[in-house]
């Protein structure tokens, strides 16, 4: 039994060690003195410094925060909407509603990002922020009403009868006793889709035009030149930072809750 335990842990070591070690070197080189970080050269936060000062960093910042925020409470309005159609009603309709829904998760990127692509060209709708928006809003959706649907797995749909029963409104009883109960659930969602929004390229790099380019966009065109390896070493880690604060919130937000009943 020990040997097994030493033998499990050991191989997850090692994958947690091939998963996030290149992020650890990612945020030491933040702070590494070395402009290239082939060897380190002493602690620093010049290249924070260097970040907070580039003007077109902070603009590609401003732009995809308005973005997310934009673009995540219409996600998760239509998620929620769309995971309540397909738990609550039972039909060949719903059957190919939850298809659309989770085709988004498994479609690639690149496939999606060239679809829209195409169709607001096709449609004369000009690629932009508004695009941009439209595209992040279509894949969000699928994710958001994949998290309020595991929630609503656990709902007990008797507590929205009995609030009838004792005389709410059906817009009552949803708004004080199914909005509360899911609203973990959402909020979660919501974070995801904000995350997500936020660490989007490809999809975004299809559908931005002159002028709309985003954080992760931004982040691709200071690659090509090696002066700033240290500020996207910086800006990556912060980057990486927020993303994980949202996805921990995220997950807490998802444990099983418990339902209590007098």
């Amino acid at each position: 039994m020990t040997t097994r335990r030493i033998f499990s842990g050991t191989i997850t070591g090692l994958v947690l060690l091939f998963f996030y070690a290149p992020l650890g070197v990612l945020v030491a080189n933040s702070f590494n003195a070395s402009r290239f970080g082939g060897t380190w050269e002493g602690f620093t936060l010049h290249w924070y410094s260097d970040l907070a000062r580039n003007r077109e960093v902070v603009e590609a910042f401003e732009r995809t925060l308005w973005i997310a925020l934009l673009a995540t409470p219409a996600a998760t309005v239509l998620a929620t909407l769309a995971a309540f159609a397909l738990h609550r009603f039972q039909s060949r309709l719903q059957t190919a509603h939850l298809v659309f829904v989770q085709l988004p998760l498994v479609l690639p990127e690149v496939l999606t990002g060239f679809s829209l692509l195409l169709f607001f060209v096709s449609t004369g709708w000009g690629l932009g922020m508004t695009a941009i928006w439209a595209a992040h809003v279509t894949f969000c959706v699928s994710f958001v009403a994949m998290i309020v649907l595991a929630r609503l797995q656990d709902f007990d749909f008797t507590l929205l009868d009995a609030a009838r029963d004792l005389g709410a409104s059906g817009w009552q009883a949803a708004w004080r006793v199914l909005l509360p109960l899911l609203w973990p659930g959402i909020l979660a969602g919501a974070l995801l889709a904000f995350t997500l929004s936020i660490d989007d390229f490809v999809i975004t790099f299809f559908v931005s035009g002159p002028g709309t380019t985003t954080l992760p966009v931004q982040i691709y065109s200071m690659m090509k030149t090696s002066r700033s390896l240290p500020v996207i070493n910086a800006l990556s880690a912060l980057l990486l930072l927020v993303t994980i604060i949202l996805v921990a919130a995220s997950q807490r937000l998802t444990r099983p809750h418990r339902q209590t009943s007098s």
